[in-house]
């Protein structure tokens, strides 16, 4: 699959994977400040953003995404960051595809198992009639029955759009999103070893990756190291942008 792509800056290749209803530009603004130092690549995942839609969502096909991205790019030696489902993705493409990436950060996500718990962001987005809909304020009118927190609503509704018929429509495949749901949380092989040095950047504020997560990282990931930013959310890159870049670029350096 040929994913949609954003390229800023030049230097050695930089490769970023956005999570889970997201897309790239969500990381446009990270990327703008890594790009003095490195060429980005900022990629939308498959049925996420620009990028194609297709019936399969895993890490594997994904994994297989990337691998083809690489190639077509002919990039040597990427480094790569990948933020919840796009740290899935980087951990699963780091066991299946070893020596190919440099060095890897994985933002706030562990490679155990986690269950599935986007029911009400799902129950919001399907509640959002688009052949009836007359506005975007009509859409975050019915999302907030679901989802009071304002900031949230406007990542997810990034992904509405009026078609060339002026009609709404999702730039997201939601309907396959939500049938492959479970595979979002799918945990990393327990036979993976990772020998790629690979840096876990998590929000100390939040609760995806926990304490005891680092066991199960140290074994799978033997050159792992742990930083925790105080007080930022799963969204770390985004709430302390500075604190996040300063910590990729010392251990990309």
């Amino acid at each position: 699959m040929e994913l949609f792509c954003r390229e800023l800056g030049e230097g050695h290749p930089l490769i970023i994977m956005h999570g889970l209803f997201g897309s790239s530009d969500n990381w446009l603004t990270q990327a703008k400040k890594l790009s003095e130092d490195y060429k980005v690549y900022l990629i939308d995942a498959r049925n996420h953003g620009q990028s194609p839609h297709d019936s399969a969502h895993n890490y594997t096909v994904i994994s297989q995404d990337i691998m083809e991205f690489i190639k077509k790019h002919k990039l040597v030696n990427p480094y790569m960051i990948g933020h919840s489902m796009g740290g899935k993705a980087l951990m699963k493409f780091l066991c299946l595809y070893p020596d190919i990436i440099k060095k890897a950060i994985v933002a706030d996500i562990s490679p155990r198992f986690y269950p599935r718990h986007h029911e009400h962001i799902i129950d919001g987005l399907s509640a959002i009639t688009l052949n009836t809909l007359s506005s975007r304020q009509e859409a975050d009118d019915i999302l907030a029955a679901y989802l009071p927190n304002l900031g949230e609503r406007q990542f997810l509704l990034k992904n509405l759009y009026r078609n060339e018929n002026g009609n709404f429509q999702w730039r997201m495949n939601l309907d396959v999103l939500v049938q492959e749901i479970d595979n979002i949380g799918e945990g990393l092989d327990s036979n993976c070893r990772v020998y790629t040095p690979t840096l876990f950047i998590n929000g100390g504020a939040s609760d995806y990756v926990k304490v005891e997560d680092q066991t199960l990282i140290s074994a799978l990931f033997s050159k792992s190291s742990f930083i925790t930013i105080s007080g930022a959310g799963h969204w770390l890159h985004a709430e302390k942008p500075e604190e996040f870049l300063n910590h990729v670029k010392q251990f990309l350096h």
